[in-house]
């Protein structure tokens, strides 16, 4: 084999054909406009484009006054009950909401105490992974990315299930009960092998107690020695109840409804949500913003001076600093714009967090950016709407302070949302029997065929 010819690595051969897909792929923006197309599935005021119909969730980020649509504080319902009054229901109470808020979104209301108790209890004995599948799958090719190890593994379950194409309700729910209830063991202990095996470190695979919530299951797995305070685990349930869901039209929601249509299984339809998830556009984000703090209070002498850390901002904007891609990373989102609700109920909680785990210049530091983000971006930036922080704002804050290792931080992300990306999937498979296809306009020219011997 020539240099050239290796298909295995980047070559100058490559970069020629790459150049050529591109030159004949490339499509002009204003070809967009003339046909009215909308890129993104939105229109330029970032309204999405209806191209379905959901039970599970709402999203409110306008209202109509006098008849024109006006920005209003986010909004956000599970059910129809609006998610801060979820999360004040049984933080009140002294109890964690996964499990709640799950059963609530699978089955479409609020469990009463016997319903809940049966369901916690389903969820705990499908806690159980099959006989030697973490030595044979998760630790047989550890990675660094957890989200692949994710799919792999979601993928390979499919092999030990007997009726694993079986897309009847009651089958339906069954698996995506079971995922739901191993999502935490696939990750983190996939996290332990690759820690192990590629950098070195011991290896720790404890087992999930029963009587444990999803998120003190978590912390338990992931720590040596299996501790962890009251706090942490309240505010990691808070994080992932945050995460559970987010309408029919996020990225990987609709990746569920479309992949379902199609009449697949239902590993195939969770590994492809993991891999839209995955996109640093989608979950990848939270991350993002840890680093970004990171490179803020080197770059910054006095993180508590508004000026100097309002000229940071800027040179983000400028793609003078960070990673020079020119965002604020937490900042901005598709749909919201004068807030997202989620942050917001967030926020109370992570100053609690920061406080305990002696971090309040860096909250005050990341209160701070919350408030003078959206004015450095309306001065550097031609914006059709306002913009705030989002969750992932602050969700990578509490991720860094719970100990929680980076490569964990997306994987967490999906621990959560598998419940609304279930959801989704049992809904699409009540409602509709119509694959989901929508149109494409093809703008190359029609040409003749010309023999090879005539090609130059």
């Amino acid at each position: 084999m020539t240099p050239e010819n290796n298909i295995l690595i980047v070559t100058p051969r490559m970069e020629e054909l790459a150049a050529l897909c591109r030159s004949n792929t490339l499509i002009e923006a204003g070809l967009y406009r003339e046909y009215d197309v909308k890129r993104g599935l939105r229109d330029v005021n970032g309204k999405g484009v209806l191209a379905g119909l959901t039970n599970i969730s709402d999203i409110i980020a306008q209202r109509e006054v006098d008849g024109i649509l006006q920005p209003c504080p986010g909004e956000l319902y599970y059910r129809g009950i609006r998610i801060e009054e979820l999360v004040q229901g049984f933080v009140r109470e002294g109890r964690k909401g996964y499990e709640e808020v799950a059963y609530l979104l699978l089955f479409g209301r609020l469990p009463d105490a016997k319903e809940l108790g049966s369901f916690k209890s389903l969820l705990a004995q499908g806690r159980m992974l099959p006989t030697n599948f973490t030595r044979d799958v998760i630790m047989k090719a550890p990675t660094h990315d957890m989200m692949n190890s994710l799919s792999r593994s979601v993928l390979t379950l499919a092999s030990y299930d007997e009726n694993a194409d079986d897309i009847s309700l009651p089958n339906v729910l069954r698996q995506c009960l079971m995922l739901i209830a191993v999502f935490p063991m696939l990750a983190v202990y996939s996290y332990h092998a690759y820690n192990h095996y590629e950098c070195g470190a011991s290896m720790y695979i404890h087992y999930p107690s029963d009587s444990l919530s999803t998120a003190s299951n978590l912390l338990r797995m992931l720590r040596p020695d299996m501790q962890y305070t009251p706090l942490e685990a309240s505010v990691l349930d808070l994080a992932l109840v945050l995460h559970m869901e987010h309408g029919g039209g996020n990225n990987s929601s609709f990746t569920t409804h479309v992949v379902t249509s199609s009449g697949t299984d239902t590993y195939s339809v969770i590994s492809a949500a993991l891999g839209s998830l995955k996109g640093p556009k989608h979950g990848g984000a939270n991350y993002k913003v840890v680093q970004m703090f990171e490179d803020m209070k080197r770059e910054v002498s006095d993180p508590t001076d508004e000026a100097e850390v309002t000229e940071y901002l800027k040179k983000l904007l400028r793609r003078e600093a960070f990673d020079r891609k020119g965002l604020i990373y937490g900042v901005g989102h598709a749909v919201y714009s004068v807030s997202d609700p989620r942050a917001q109920v967030f926020k109370s909680f992570v100053g609690q967090l920061a406080h305990e785990k002696g971090r309040d210049a860096d909250f005050a530091l990341y209160q701070m950016v919350e408030r003078l983000a959206p004015a450095a971006i309306a001065e550097e930036r031609r914006i059709y709407k306002g913009v705030s922080v989002n969750v992932d704002f602050y969700s990578g804050f509490v991720y860094s302070m719970l100990g929680l290792p980076p490569e964990l931080y997306t994987p967490v992300f999906a621990i959560a949302r598998i419940v609304g990306w279930s959801a989704h999937r049992l809904e699409e498979l009540v409602n509709t029997d119509k694959i989901i296809r929508p149109a494409y306009r093809c703008v190359r020219e029609h040409e003749e065929y010309t023999p090879l011997r005539f090609r130059e």
